[in-house]
């Protein structure tokens, strides 16, 4: 693996999700890490150093709103773009109490994915 690959990290506790994102975005050359939970995600997040995460709302343990927090607020980490996604119907909401970048809806087609990590990063 080269340098250039841009890793991305996907915070999901449905591993349907999980498989069908970390499926696409390696298929598109994203460096994939995938996790069921967000317990220790200072340690998790620091150790691969993404370009991007993929928050979803309900993660165990501490949620998604925790847990984005935790990151933005750390001085290493607070400047990786978040992207926040949930099937809520006030995600919009959820993103920003949570300090996210932006949101994706769920469902969500593959275009839209595409669209919204495209338009976080730099």
């Amino acid at each position: 693996m080269n340098n250039d690959t841009r890793k991305i990290i996907i915070f999901d506790d449905d591993e349907d999700i999980l498989s069908i994102c970390s499926f696409i975005l390696e298929e598109q050359g994203w460096a994939v890490n995938a996790y069921t939970d967000c317990n220790n995600i200072v340690e998790k997040v620091s150790a691969i150093m993404p370009d991007v995460i993929l928050m979803d709302n309900w993660i165990p343990d501490d949620g998604g709103i925790i847990a984005t927090q935790k990151l933005k607020q750390n001085e290493t980490l607070k400047n990786i773009p978040i992207i926040y996604f949930s099937a809520n119907s006030d995600i919009e909401l959820l993103a920003n109490h949570a300090g996210a970048e932006t949101y994706l809806a769920k469902p969500f087609d593959l275009e839209e994915l595409e669209r919204v990590i495209n338009s976080v990063l730099v």
